[in-house]
């Protein structure tokens, strides 16, 4: 959702951008859980805790950023949008990216006599769905950017994109509270 935000608020060339820092952070989260580095960090409570508030403050900010990207009447402007870094860290304190792959790469075994080679086509084959479906949001989010809307909109597209970020926190929030 939030590629398709950025697409939406900031275009295609920032959107490319954002999702690169995205498939980094990605692998990053895949190679601490593969090494167990997740686990290990993930079991302190206030830890866990403390990424999760982290997770939902920058989802905040960046349905911040979305909303009131080329809003003239905005008491913040983003006038600069989300680029590698921001996208690396987003993966980095986001609770489903270590879901995801904790399930993928602890679970599914189909070659647990070569788990080198099990690992590495895990990889592939998670990048390999990963990546046309985030091109596929950015895609969305920059043909609503591309359509030339008035500034209202536009605003409207923006407030939908970021409302829907929202609506993912408030998700994220619910379950974790019932998981505890």
């Amino acid at each position: 959702m939030s590629t398709a935000g950025v697409g939406a608020g900031f275009g295609v060339r920032a959107g490319l951008r954002y999702v690169l820092g995205l498939f980094i952070g990605t692998n990053i989260v895949a190679l601490g859980v593969i090494t167990g580095l997740a686990a290990v960090v993930l079991s302190v409570p206030t830890l866990r805790w403390v990424l999760m508030g982290a997770s939902l403050l920058y989802l905040l900010y960046l349905a911040a950023r979305i909303a009131f990207a080329g809003s003239r009447i905005a008491f913040i402007t983003a006038t600069v949008a989300p680029g590698v870094m921001a996208g690396v860290l987003l993966q980095a304190i986001n609770p489903k990216a270590y879901a995801v792959n904790t399930s993928l790469f602890t679970g599914f075994p189909y070659a647990p006599e070569n788990l080198m080679f099990e690992t590495a086509t895990k990889l592939l084959i998670a990048n390999a769905i990963w990546v046309p479906i985030h091109l596929i949001w950015l895609w969305a989010g920059a043909s609503l950017h591309r359509l030339d809307l008035g500034t209202t909109g536009q605003r409207r597209i923006n407030y939908v994109m970021a409302g829907s970020m929202l609506f993912v926190v408030a998700l994220a929030l619910v379950s974790g509270l019932r998981n505890t």
